[in-house]
């Protein structure tokens, strides 16, 4: 697959999310009208819970099949490719009906626990059960496609979900909402039901169009039969790593919640003082990293496959160029954008949350938005190259890095300024290590050319600076 191909694909996958994107903001504005604070507060106990579970099952499997199947086809293998699918789709299939029954049978005793505190979430939690084995499904059918480097089917469905997914959140919250807010709550996490069947849907009918397009013999002779159980242990051994690296992702911001306002406090800031910090720094800072992320996450997205591919015709020259050219992409994006959100921290917290005090947690978070979009394309590279552990082991080295930052540094001299870095050291942490797996791999990066762009991303800060 050529670079234009590959780059493509992942200019599909971008505009995909931000269409997605778009359609998120209003469906977040109309239920916020609709339920008010308590209604979204019920939503939101149960949600979390949903996520964690589709971390665990439609993150890791998925790119495992997007890594066989991109190193099956690159060498012409369909039979093998389309072989792997049917036995993940069992499995996928399977562990999607067991963490479903996991939880209907766990939503009662995490309210009676007191793991979850109010009872009224339960009937979200309910509502949700359905969607967890629709979602697992639809991952496997989602995969199998990138695999194939088809990515029009992942943008088609991930819209869709998303139309079907409003659509029935908001009538239904509104139909039930004279019911009542627990009722109203349930009705609006039942929207992710419809949406598992609407982007399953859309997905199936891809697949049967492009199977036509696709050899039924295997097409390399010699080439033995894997068994069933050696392809679920492949599958189960890159997709485990990868659901613990994930699972690290809200683990790394948990890290914030629970140490930083106690250290504020325990070096001498008032407890009000402490959490009013704190909700500067994870409250109105963190959430403008995720604003750059659609571009890098699609070039992810698109690049395991792409990577694999060229991984397993020892295209090593391809390997490069393909990583060079993801690398050279992020810093155009990320690094003007960390840029513009440290010289723009005090306008921007005053337009978006109607306050200037989080000017200096917004200020000294805005390199983490080139270090988290590093790591990721980084992480893809890996994974695409079949090193699927070595981004979870170097995470957790950045998580531990983290955790000394912000224990040793935060206290009351400093502010949240030294939380805020503790953040970047965090991120710097991972991707220097997963670059230096990189380098002993073989692949080298363009420094030249990623300098030229921070010096010009530097330059148009000064400017602004001095012409604002």
């Amino acid at each position: 697959m050529n670079t234009d191909k590959f780059l493509c694909e992942a200019m599909i996958l971008t505009l995909a999310g931000l269409m997605v994107k778009i359609i998120g903001s209003v469906n977040r504005i109309l239920l916020s009208r609709l339920l008010c604070g308590e209604g979204i507060g019920l939503y939101q106990m149960a949600y979390p819970v949903y996520l964690l579970l589709l971390s665990v099952s439609a993150v890791g499997v998925p790119v495992a099949i997007s890594i066989i199947v991109a190193k099956k086809t690159a060498k012409n293998d369909h039979y093998s490719a389309r072989r792997i699918f049917r036995v993940s789709l069992v499995l996928m299939t399977t562990v999607g009906l067991a963490l479903a029954l996991l939880l209907f049978s766990a939503a009662g005793w995490m309210i009676n626990s007191g793991l979850i505190a109010d009872s009224r979430v339960y009937y979200a939690l309910i509502a949700l059960t359905h969607a967890v084995f629709f979602s697992t499904v639809l991952a496997c059918f989602r995969s199998f496609l990138q695999g194939y480097k088809f990515m029009m089917p992942a943008a088609v469905s991930q819209i869709m979900e998303q139309f079907v997914r409003v659509s029935v959140m908001v009538a239904l919250a509104f139909y039930l909402l004279p019911k009542g807010l627990e009722y109203a709550a349930a009705g609006a996490a039942f929207g992710a039901v419809p949406e598992g069947l609407a982007g399953l849907a859309v997905l199936i009918c891809f697949y049967f169009n492009y199977r036509e397009r696709w050899p039924l013999k295997e097409n390399i002779c010699g080439v033995s039969e894997e068994s069933v159980f050696y392809v679920a242990k492949r599958l189960i051994l890159i997709a485990l790593p990868v659901s613990c690296a994930n699972i690290l992702v809200p683990v790394t911001s948990s890290i914030d919640m629970f140490l930083v306002p106690n250290r504020l406090i325990s070096s001498g800031i008032a407890v009000d003082e402490a959490t009013t910090l704190f909700g500067y720094l994870a409250g109105m800072a963190q959430p403008l990293l995720m604003m750059a992320t659609i571009p890098t996450l699609s070039l992810a997205a698109s690049l395991v496959p792409a990577m694999s591919e060229s991984f397993a015709l020892e295209d090593g020259e391809r390997i490069e160029q393909k990583a060079a050219t993801a690398m050279k992409l992020c810093c155009l994006v990320t690094l003007p954008a960390a840029a513009g959100m440290s010289v723009f921290a005090g306008p921007l917290s005053l337009l978006l949350y109607g306050t200037d005090k989080a000017l200096v947690a917004i200020m000294h978070t805005g390199l983490a938005i080139w270090l988290l979009r590093m790591q990721q394309i980084t992480t893809g590279i890996l994974q695409g190259i079949g090193r699927v552990s070595i981004p979870m082991i170097n995470m957790l080295v950045g998580i531990a890095a983290k955790v000394a930052a912000v224990w040793v540094l935060t206290d009351a001299a400093h502010n949240i300024i030294d939380a805020a870095w503790a953040t970047n050291i965090n991120f710097a942490m991972a991707v220097g290590l997963n670059i230096c797996v990189l380098y002993k791999c073989g692949i080298c990066f363009r420094w030249r050319v990623i300098a030229q762009i921070a010096f010009a991303a530097l330059f148009i800060g000064v400017v602004i600076i001095y012409g604002y």
